[in-house]
């Protein structure tokens, strides 16, 4: 990790924005606009994606990702980095995104961050250390996780530190081998949740969450997903497949993807996988809300709202 660039707050003379919040809300748009709106005030703007699975190269139609030729010259960043079989990781990341935020600030521009994953966004936007990794104990735990299942493991995080255990979903293995690995580290936790009184890397730095009411959000996502199937997802899965996609530690395990596989590798129906995937949808856009919600200087705004408004940082909160 570059430990010019993981410290406290950076002072510089560009701004660092970041447009955050739930699947669905119009973040990629609003982000366009922004730049556009930058750029007509003699600010250049470059985009860096904080979205997973946007990382992948080929997962596209699963990901909503803006074909290349819709970005309308604005220079994007960290989309298709990692092959499907490569694994995403926040220690990976952060060092990464903070480069090219930097070189982006040296070319004379602002750079917008772009996206809904939150514990990527928190390693970025604020001063986030992580412990180092230990292979030898990982390997023990995913051997763990493998033979007892997830449940087990989060019941043993649950004793050892409740406070980070209550944090985690006691689905989710990779997080609780990670929490578990830095624990025995004699480490606090790494990230499950944000820093108690969180620090901002880079000032200036402007945090916008796109707020779309629960009512108009949740049926737009239902028909996202289904057009997902209609405009080729297992097609393209097919083809990720030959790429490995089932070998991918955290790939194979997006949101639409899993469900897809499972689709065809007759496990279950296409109903049953659309199904699926938006009750996950769901809760997923559940959890990105809960988690910006805890960004205290964070203003959620209207996804349509006029960018040039944003400029002018007279834009009031959304209730």
């Amino acid at each position: 990790m570059n430990a010019a660039r993981s410290t406290a707050a950076q002072p510089a003379t560009h701004r660092l924005w970041a447009i955050v919040g739930a699947t669905g809300t119009g973040k990629t748009s609003l982000s366009l606009r922004l730049a556009e709106a930058l750029r007509e005030r003699g600010t250049p703007a470059e985009i860096v994606n904080v979205d997973a699975m946007q990382f992948y190269r080929g997962m596209d139609v699963g990901t909503a990702k803006l074909p290349e030729g819709e970005r309308r010259g604005i220079p994007h960043h960290l989309f298709d980095a990692l092959d499907v079989t490569e694994e995403a990781a926040v220690a990976w990341y952060q060092p990464t995104a903070r480069g090219i935020i930097g070189d982006i600030h040296g070319r004379g521009a602002d750079a917008i961050l772009v996206g809904g994953s939150g514990l990527y966004v928190s390693s970025v936007v604020f001063d986030f250390q992580f412990p180092p990794h230990d292979e030898a104990v990982r390997a023990a735990l995913e051997a763990d996780l493998v033979a007892h299942g997830p449940g087990v493991l989060f019941a043993r995080l649950r004793d050892a530190d409740p406070a980070t255990a209550a944090r985690i979903d006691p689905k989710n293995g990779r997080r609780i081998v990670r929490a578990l690995e830095v624990l025995a580290q004699g480490s606090a936790t790494h990230g499950a949740a944000l820093p108690e009184q969180p620090v901002l890397w880079h000032t200036p730095t402007r945090l916008i969450g796109t707020a779309v009411a629960r009512e108009e959000l949740i049926p737009r996502l239902d028909a996202r997903v289904e057009e997902m199937w209609r405009e080729g997802l297992i097609d393209e899965v097919t083809r990720l497949r030959e790429r490995g996609l089932e070998r991918g530690v955290t790939a194979r395990r997006a949101i639409g993807y899993a469900q897809a596989l499972a689709q065809l590798n007759g496990d279950i129906s296409q109903a049953e996988a659309i199904a699926q995937t938006q009750a996950l949808t769901r809760r997923y856009a559940r959890r990105q809300v809960s988690w910006f919600k805890r960004y205290a200087d964070l203003e959620w705004v209207d996804p349509v709202i006029p960018a040039e408004s944003l400029l002018d940082e007279s834009v009031p909160p959304r209730p």
